[in-house]
């Protein structure tokens, strides 16, 4: 999984953020560009790189990586997940797989930092027993949550002092 970062024309700091197409286990869900290694990727990073140029069209060429974070698995569906956090140059514009993708979302990091954008809430799923307090961050009308949320909220704090 890459977690794309960019400055726009102005300067500010954006992080890259995909709404799934509708459809499987994450459809309509907010994620970072991402999936299942290939038998050609020689390793997790090539799967990252190769599946943002696939879904949204980032030039690998364009990447640099900053950081390696912490494997994590998902609650509910069981992936584990090799997130790498990166500088991108932005596309002039976003190269969708439509059979994946919806659209592909760009908060400042300011906004995000926001106390408004963050929120909880009890949520019931269909494959939940009971409802879990499930916290989101606020982005247009959607929510992300679950494991980008948990990739998410620690770096926005270093991410808006300047890190990287």
């Amino acid at each position: 999984m890459l977690i794309p970062l960019f400055r726009d024309a102005q300067g500010e700091r954006r992080i890259a953020i995909i709404r799934r197409a509708e459809g499987g286990r994450h459809g309509g869900q907010l994620a970072f560009p991402g999936g299942a290694r290939e038998r050609e990727d020689a390793s997790m990073l090539d799967t990252a790189l190769r599946e943002a140029r696939e879904e949204v069209g980032i030039d690998p060429r364009t990447v640099e990586i900053l950081e390696h974070l912490p494997v994590l698995d998902t609650h509910t569906t069981g992936f584990r997940i090799h997130p790498f956090l990166a500088r991108v140059v932005r596309p002039e514009h976003w190269t969708l797989a439509l059979d994946e993708v919806i659209e592909v979302l760009e908060p400042r990091i300011r906004d995000l930092m926001s106390p408004d954008a963050h929120g909880e809430a009890e949520w019931q799923m269909p494959a939940w027993p009971r409802p879990h307090l499930i916290a989101f961050y606020r982005i247009g009308s959607h929510r992300l949550w679950g494991a980008s949320y948990r990739i998410l909220h620690p770096l926005l704090p270093r991410i808006a002092a300047g890190g990287w």
